[in-house]
């Protein structure tokens, strides 16, 4: 049996509503038990997920709505949420709303019938930090719980970083981990948790082009299954809010990743990357010469036949900004 290690939040240590709660499998000392509300208006898919949970060790209450929901993640702090998107009273959507514009920052994994991008999205923008499609798979559940359960610990440990500079910069952008602050140009940019996270690590790495997986690993606490559209997702959200005051720092190399480059980096880059497929798709007859250099045996370029040194022909940044 696969036990879920969790450190919470220091004062997390609300009561338990024992109506809907059972102790979990025994753990070891030192780890408080994740305490995980379940919420679904089908008693199967409670009891399903219930009994699962329970086995790899956390103890588990149950909601059959949205307001029972609201009352529980009051009452009883959870460490995590599964989440119902369609409820007989108030949708998974609004109760994660309601949640968030309360102060209350647990996080939420969504389960939805609905496999859209339009949906998804959606959840991800009111706070939710991942979902689930039905009909899903329990080990595939249990998995995700224990990724997101790893990654608020982590964010509960501030002394992870403890040997780092607790201010990150790049140029005008300045992260602040201890504060939870993040300014660009001296104007403050309001960034959710995962955001927040996200951003951090491109900065600790910048320069480096760092592929899907590492930023799945590393910032979700997800193991690789090509799920890289919350990548894409994310990314977005923070140069919607990063672009608009200043030149873009994050960059896409196509078909492996992102990095975060300063601006004169990132004209270098493109440079470079041009220079490369240039030297690499030579004009016909002048294979493997570079700009400027004459023909084998030939005196210099007086014909005018070589290759031009101005950079005129080549080819657009293939590899995306």
């Amino acid at each position: 049996m696969t036990l879920i290690p969790y450190a919470p939040a220091e004062g997390n240590t609300a009561p338990v509503d024992d109506a809907n709660c059972e102790p979990a499998s025994v753990m070891a000392e030192a780890e408080r038990i994740p305490r995980v509300l379940v919420v679904d208006d089908e008693p199967n898919i409670r009891e399903l997920v219930q009994v699962a949970l329970k086995f790899h060790g956390c103890t588990v209450s149950t909601a059959a709505n949205g307001s029972e929901a609201i009352r529980q993640a009051e009452t009883t702090t959870p460490d995590l949420i599964v989440l119902d998107v369609v409820l007989p009273d108030i949708d998974g959507f609004e109760v994660c709303r309601r949640l968030r514009a309360a102060g209350n920052e647990v996080p939420v994994i969504f389960l939805t019938a609905r496999d859209t991008s339009s949906d998804t999205v959606t959840g991800l923008a009111i706070g939710g930090d991942d979902y689930v499609t039905k009909p899903f798979s329990v080990e595939a559940l249990v998995a995700r719980v224990r990724a997101v359960l790893r990654r608020a610990s982590r964010a509960a440990q501030p002394g992870r970083y403890a040997d780092q500079d607790d201010i990150l910069r790049a140029g005008d952008l300045e992260l602040d981990e201890s504060r939870w602050t993040v300014h660009r140009a001296g104007t403050p940019v309001e960034l959710s948790k995962t955001e927040f996270q996200l951003l951090a690590y491109l900065m600790r790495h910048q320069g480096r082009v760092l592929t899907r997986a590492q930023l799945l690993e590393n910032v979700w606490g997800w193991d690789y299954a090509g799920e890289s559209q919350i990548v894409e997702t994310y990314v977005s959200y923070l140069r919607r809010k990063l672009d608009p005051l200043g030149p873009p720092l994050i960059h896409t190399q196509r078909g492996v990743g992102y990095s975060l480059r300063l601006p004169e980096h990132a004209a270098a880059h493109r440079a470079h990357q041009a220079r490369q497929t240039w030297q690499q798709e030579p004009a016909s007859g002048q294979a493997g010469l570079r700009p400027g250099q004459p023909e084998p045996g030939a005196p210099g370029h007086e014909s005018g036949g070589g290759l031009p040194e101005s950079g005129a022909g080549r080819p657009d940044d293939p590899g995306g900004t």
